[in-house]
């Protein structure tokens, strides 16, 4: 129960209003490390609610400190819309308190940048912010950000692949060093563990295991030439029109290729990546919650932190090139108790990644036959895991799971 874990009244008043019940593990083992005090160090992919785990602990702790001018806590986002969600899910959280925040991101006018300037000079209570839009303050020299109670990192896995260590190095800098550092990644590897020994102090570490796709998503995959993969997608939407979907690409060079062949369907398909004008990409995403946007094609900037609960179908037109990147994108589909369909579209040179991820989540992904009057797709050599997955079957009779997956026998709706 929240209430065990000794929050104010008021934080308490406003997660019964939001509708949270029982915290998830993330938030059970985070939030009494952040009100101790400690640097923490948390693994927990989305959707596990991670961003409550630092916020609803950090708002509480800033009720008992007296109103300065000066911010008071600092969330590093990597993306616009995370930065935004993030900024609403405080509101809510923040609501019976007289906390203040602002979110802090490219794309908007003068005006804009004028209010965010000013929020930083009066000393807004909580800064959202992404790592260039903050930078571009800083360099204005009206920035102070040395009376810091908190310095936040969220996805910090993600701003390492896009680039942005040096920003966050440089905003480290202009730290008093004293503040609390939380810092939350979805995924564990050498390079997040060494930029936590850089930004932290002492961490706690919390790791949530890397869950497996909800149990309402069937998965499936189709073995298919390059040349055949926009045909096999025209193919699979003529019987899909009322459906919200997401097509995931690689780049944004291929989201507008596909956005492009697939406009004479007439079903209300969208590109959507960081090449967009933020009022585009807001107005983009409104469109598509609405239902008025049907298709989506987007490169991993929704896999993240974008919360949808009606997503009916995810195409992997490309196979991400991290595995735990795929659990993101499936993760978009059967939300909130519904069901799911995930497909996924293989050619010869990405049946190795497809391994990955089928050895990460345990399973083999039943490979669809394409329709008739395709060419034959690419080989699909499982080697190694394939043999050890069928004798972990066999031995340790993993074929009692009840995940609703799809598995080698297994065919879903089309």
């Amino acid at each position: 129960m929240f209430k065990d874990l000794q929050l104010s009244h008021d934080i308490l008043d406003a997660i019964e209003a939001m509708g949270y019940k029982d915290p998830t593990p993330v938030q059970e083992q985070s939030i009494p490390i952040i009100l101790d005090g400690y640097d923490l160090m948390a693994f927990a992919q989305t959707g596990t609610g991670k961003t409550a785990a630092y916020l609803l602990p950090m708002v509480d702790i800033l009720l008992d400190l007296e109103k300065t001018p000066f911010v008071k806590a600092l969330i590093i986002a990597p993306t616009r819309e995370l930065a935004a969600q993030i900024d609403q899910q405080l509101q809510g959280m923040a609501y019976f308190t007289p906390i203040d925040s602002l979110a802090v991101y490219g794309g908007g006018d003068g005006i804009d940048f004028s209010q965010e300037k000013k929020a930083l000079e009066n000393g807004a209570g909580i800064i959202i912010a992404t790592p260039g839009r903050l930078m571009s303050h800083i360099k204005m020299g009206y920035v102070d950000l040395t009376k810091l109670e908190f310095f936040v990192l969220d996805e910090a896995d993600k701003m390492l692949d896009m680039g942005f260590l040096p920003d966050i190095l440089t905003i480290q800098k202009h730290l008093s060093g004293k503040q609390q550092n939380l810092m939350f990644s979805a995924t564990m590897n050498p390079k997040i563990k060494s930029m936590a020994k850089t930004l932290l102090n002492n961490p706690k570490e919390v790791s949530i295991e890397l869950a497996k796709p909800a149990e309402g998503v069937i998965q499936a995959a189709y073995l298919i030439h390059n040349s055949e993969k926009i045909r096999l997608i025209k193919h699979l939407l003529k019987d899909k029109t009322d459906q919200k979907m997401i097509i995931f690409a690689g780049s944004k060079i291929t989201v507008d290729n596909i956005a492009r062949s697939l406009n004479d369907l007439k079903i209300g398909v969208q590109a959507f990546h960081s090449g967009f004008e933020q009022k585009d990409r807001e107005e983009i995403m409104l469109n598509f919650r609405s239902g008025k946007l049907k298709v989506l094609i987007a490169t991993d900037i929704v896999s993240r932190g974008i919360d949808i609960d009606d997503i009916d179908l995810i195409i992997n037109f490309d196979a991400p090139t991290d595995a735990e990147d795929y659990v993101h994108r499936v993760g978009r589909t059967a939300r909130a108790q519904r069901s799911g369909l995930a497909l996924s579209f293989i050619n010869a040179d990405e049946v190795h990644k497809f391994q990955k991820i089928e050895k990460l989540i345990d399973r083999v992904i039943h490979k669809i036959a394409l329709p008739e009057g395709f060419p034959p797709g690419p080989e699909y050599k499982t080697g190694d895991f394939k043999r050890t997955f069928n004798k972990n079957k066999r031995h340790n009779h993993f074929n009692k799971d009840k995940s609703g997956n799809a598995d080698s026998t297994q065919t879903p709706q089309k």
